[in-house]
C-alpha cells in the first residue's frame, strides 16, 4: 500500500512510519512542522504543508491509496483554556482532510483516537461499550472525528478505523527516534528532563485520588507498540473488513508515584518533586481492556514499563549527547 502518514514527523506518527516501512509498504509523509521535527521524518519524502491547504494536501492524497491520520493537537490542559484552537484544527481541519480523502478517492483512513473520548469511565477496565462522554474539549474534538468517520462510513463506504489508545511513551529501541513535545507535559519525560537537572523539578498533579497512593492510575503503552496496531488495522481494512474502534493499552495501569519508582530505579537518579493540585479533566484512573484488538487484530501490548523507561531514557541521553556535539 501507499500510505499518506499526517503529522508523521510527530511523536507517535514517526513510529508508525518506520512500521509501515519495515512491513513493505511504501510512505509519504504530511506534516506542517508545528509540533513536529524534520529530523523524525528523516529518510522520508516530506511534504510540509496544512491539512487545511486543500491544494497542497490533494495532491499528496492523489498519489496514495491510504491515511494515517495523527495531526491533531493533544493537550488536555491547552484545550480546556484555548478550546477554540482544538476546535479548529481536530475538528475543521480534521473534516477537510477527510473531504479531501473522498474527493481523491482515498477509501481507508487509520485515526489516532484517544482513551479521553470516554471520560469518566463507568467501569475499569474500559471496554469499548462504555459510553463515550469525553470531560474535556480535547475528548470532544476527537469523539467529534469519530462520529464523522461513522456517518462518512455508512454514506459513502469509507473504511476506518478509530484507535483508542491510552498513555503513549517509551522510544524506538534503536535510540534514533523519540518523544520530543515543547513544552513536554508527558510524565516519564518530564520526570526524566527532572532528573536529569533540565528541569528544576516535577510537578505532581493530585495526591488525593481515589487509588491506592493517590496519585492518578494510567495505562502506559510502549510507541512501538502502538505503531504495530496502526499498520496491523491499516492491513485488516485492506483484507476487505469492516470498520472498527478499538482500545489500545497494555491492560495494566500504573499510579504516578509507581512510574516514579521505576524511573528512578532505572535512571539510577533521583526525580525531584514538588506537589501541585489536581489538573481539570483528569480522571482518577484510565486502564484499558484491550481484548477486542487482540481479538480483530491478532494485537497485543508486548512492552513492559521496563521497556517504556528503558527506551525512553535512552532516547533522552542520545539527545543530550547530540545537543553536546559541535
Amino acid at each position: 500500500m501507499i500510505v499518506l502518514v499526517v503529522g508523521g514527523a510527530g511523536y507517535i506518527g514517526s513510529h508508525a512510519a518506520r512500521t509501515l516501512r519495515q512491513r513493505g509498504h511504501d510512505v509519504m509523509i504530511y506534516d506542517n512542522l508545528s509540533t513536529g521535527h524534520e529530523f523524525l521524518a528523516s529518510g522520508f519524502e516530506l511534504v510540509r504543508g496544512d491539512i487545511a491547504d486543500l491544494v497542497k494536501l490533494s495532491a499528496a492524497l492523489r498519489r496514495v491509496d491510504s491515511v494515517m491520520h495523527f495531526a491533531a493537537h493533544a493537550y488536555v490542559g491547552e484545550s480546556v483554556e484555548n478550546p477554540r484552537k482544538y476546535f479548529r484544527n481536530n475538528v475543521e481541519s480534521g473534516l477537510a482532510l477527510l473531504n479531501a480523502c473522498l474527493d481523491c478517492g482515498v477509501r481507508r483512513v487509520i485515526f489516532s483516537s484517544t482513551c479521553a473520548v470516554y471520560g469518566i469511565p463507568v467501569k475499569i477496565p474500559i471496554s469499548e461499550k462504555n459510553p463515550r462522554q469525553p470531560v474535556n474539549p480535547y475528548g470532544v474534538t476527537k469523539l467529534f472525528f469519530e462520529n464523522a468517520l461513522e456517518a462518512y462510513d455508512r454514506a459513502y463506504g469509507l473504511r476506518f478505523a478509530s484507535l483508542r489508545y491510552f498513555n503513549a511513551a517509551g522510544a524506538d529501541e534503536s535510540g534514533e527516534i523519540g518523544e520530543v513535545h515543547d513544552p513536554e507535559t508527558h510524565l516519564i519525560p518530564s520526570a526524566l528532563l527532572a532528573a536529569t537537572g533540565a528541569r528544576r523539578e516535577l510537578e505532581l498533579f493530585g495526591t488525593d485520588y481515589p487509588t491506592p497512593d493517590g496519585t492518578c492510575i494510567r495505562d502506559y503503552i510502549h510507541v512501538n507498540d502502538l505503531a504495530d496496531a496502526h499498520v496491523l488495522a491499516l492491513e485488516h481494512l485492506a483484507r476487505g473488513a469492516d470498520s472498527m474502534a478499538v482500545n489500545l493499552g497494555a491492560g495494566r495501569g500504573y499510579s504516578v508515584k509507581e512510574v516514579l519508582t521505576k524511573i528512578e530505579e532505572v535512571s539510577g537518579l533521583k526525580v525531584p518533586v514538588r506537589l501541585a493540585g489536581r489538573r481539570a479533566g483528569d480522571p482518577p484512573a484510565l486502564v484499558a481492556d484491550p481484548s477486542l484488538a487482540e481479538k480483530l487484530l491478532r494485537w497485543k501490548a508486548m512492552r513492559t514499563l521496563d521497556d517504556i523507561v528503558a527506551t525512553a531514557w535512552k532516547w533522552m541521553q542520545r539527545q543530550s549527547t547530540r545537543a553536546l556535539s559541535p
